[in-house]
């Protein structure tokens, strides 16, 4: 039998207001192509078909729809929620599939997309218990404009509320934005636990290093006194944000470069070699890593068919041990099984990771086991605390 090799479709912007995590993404993403097609482990050969939609909603449509066009049955992208939910009816309506490669928000499971990064049990419940854990029952929540920020902060104020505690305040601002001077003033007067931080990109950067200015000019110890947590902080994040504000942070995360696994370890290896001008290793690049081997193997163990059935069939069968841990697919809602962590940012731009959990977890997309609503009835499994 001769080589097969099956077109694949890679949707990140690397160009746009969250470029620095989409280019790590597609990094991962491409390391994963590079040593699967230089394994010779099967007749199976992956040609990756790049498209950058540089963070153009309008634009993440209509290169989706080309790639459809030009025979791309399997298609590995998007960062943002709004992109992804942009794109979804065209694969339900080509019936192909989107290989999903970040946390998100949950509250969605469609027969066209698998879902290699975290859901809100898989991060935002172990963050929300740790930070009520450690430092408090009161939030303030700042966040990007759109369904990302809008469900986190439902799901954290159904935890808080279970667990005696309260919201502050929420506020939301255009993806992009740069102007925080009124939200911190509002921060450091309101005084909370912690602040729970869903801006995304640029706009991320600029509040970080625009409240520890605002808090040192106050004599406040902004990382003890006012703690900023998060899902979606990362390693090349850090870099952005720079030496003055990076460290301190608080972030929930399945994967962070520091993981002590041999896994782990060839990985970061390999692409530190692979790119050493960056962006550096992180988690969104690890669920791109992910996905794009989980496609391999799918379609290796569905014998070269490239139909969305078979493949679907096939993923759910194969395991991977990732460099976080063992990986495998959810059946009933094509969600990936990972292992939670938290971190706290260091100022070398890396991560100490502070607890994790002891095996990975299922994903509850729509928060049927784990309703923040019940309180620590309804709690994930306990976090470890790191030694």
């Amino acid at each position: 039998m001769g080589q097969q090799t099956v077109p694949i479709g890679v949707l990140f912007s690397v160009d746009g207001s969250y470029a620095d995590v989409s280019r790590s993404m597609l990094n991962g993403a491409l390391l994963a192509f590079a040593e699967w097609n230089d394994s010779n482990q099967s007749p199976v050969k992956l040609a990756p078909t790049i498209a950058n939609p540089a963070g153009d909603l309008s634009r993440y449509d209509a290169l989706c729809r080309d790639l459809l066009a030009q025979g791309h049955q399997h298609i590995v992208g998007c960062y943002t929620s709004s992109s992804r939910k942009e794109i979804i009816p065209r694969f339900e309506k080509a019936d192909a599939l989107l290989w999903y490669p970040t946390h998100y928000e949950g509250f969605e499971c469609s027969a066209n997309v698998i879902y290699t990064g975290a859901v809100a049990n898989q991060h935002l419940l172990p963050l929300a218990d740790y930070m009520l854990g450690h430092h408090g029952r009161t939030a303030f929540c700042v966040g990007s404009n759109y369904i990302w920020a809008w469900e986190n902060n439902r799901i954290l104020r159904e935890r808080l509320t279970a667990a005696h505690g309260r919201i502050l305040a929420e506020r939301y601002f255009s993806i992009g934005e740069t102007d925080f001077a009124q939200v911190i003033e509002a921060i450091v007067k309101a005084r909370p636990a912690f602040v729970f931080n869903t801006l995304i990109g640029i706009s991320s950067y600029w509040f970080l290093r625009d409240l520890r200015a605002a808090c040192q000019a106050r004599g406040i110890d902004q990382p003890n006194a006012i703690p900023v947590a998060s899902c979606t902080l990362s390693e090349p994040e850090l870099e952005a944000i720079g030496a003055d504000a990076a460290d301190g942070h608080i972030a929930a995360s399945v994967y962070f470069s520091t993981i002590a696994a041999p896994e782990n370890d060839r990985f970061v290896a390999a692409y530190t070699a692979r790119y050493p001008q960056g962006p550096v290793v992180c988690a969104d690049a690890e669920a791109a890593y992910i996905a794009v081997q989980l496609l391999a193997l799918s379609l290796a163990e569905a014998h070269g068919r490239t139909d969305v059935d078979a493949v679907k069939r096939a993923v759910t069968q194969v395991r991977m041990q990732a460099p976080q841990g063992l990986v495998s697919v959810d059946p009933e809602t094509l969600h990936a099984t990972l292992t939670p962590r938290i971190g706290r940012s260091r100022k070398d731009m890396r991560f100490e990771i502070l607890a994790e959990a002891p095996a990975p977890v299922r994903p509850d997309p729509y928060l049927i086991w784990n309703s923040p609503r019940f309180g620590t009835a309804g709690s994930p499994p306990a976090m470890q605390v790191a030694v």
